[in-house]
């Protein structure tokens, strides 16, 4: 992101002489991408949490997904970002509660074969998207002793 945005910072810098409103206009909107890029790349919150109540993808900003919610999961890969599509109940989706917007994102997450929540692990490194997939379909069809036991072994999975 920074790299990307250093490029129309340099082409604002370019504009200045000829252009002032123009080059500064470019340098500090795409100027933003720095703050923005060192906070992610100091921050050390956990992207995923996965415990017996469910699991918390802080990319989709939503709240706990319940593992009693989850009726499948199946793993994809998108222009090599890798997804753990997850298929929920109808009656808690997400996007009952979302604008227009949004909505018009499902059609295209149906078009490339995924599905309203979807946790990203692109930023998880050395994780199998395979054993992840399937310990999320042991929680979510697992009694309450049993998830206790299968959360002890996660460590075990990367």
């Amino acid at each position: 992101m920074m790299l990307l945005c250093s490029i129309f910072v340099l082409l604002g810098i370019w504009l200045l002489p000829k252009k002032p409103l123009i080059g500064w206009s470019c340098i500090g909107f795409f100027g933003l991408a720095y703050p923005l890029g060192i906070y992610n790349l100091l921050d050390r919150k956990p992207m995923i949490i996965i415990n017996e109540i469910g699991i918390f993808d802080r990319s989709t900003n939503q709240d706990f997904i319940n593992w009693e919610l989850i009726h499948d999961a199946y793993p994809i890969n998108i222009s090599g970002q890798k997804f753990i599509c997850l298929i929920i109940d109808e009656k808690f989706k997400p996007l009952r509660k979302k604008g227009r917007l949004y909505k018009s994102t499902d059609k295209l997450n149906e078009a490339i074969g995924a599905q309203e929540l979807n946790i990203h692990l692109g930023q998880i490194q050395k994780i199998d998207e395979i054993k992840l997939t399937q310990f999320i379909l042991q929680m979510s069809r697992a009694d309450k002793n049993t998830k206790t036991e299968l959360i002890k072994m996660l460590p075990k999975m990367s």
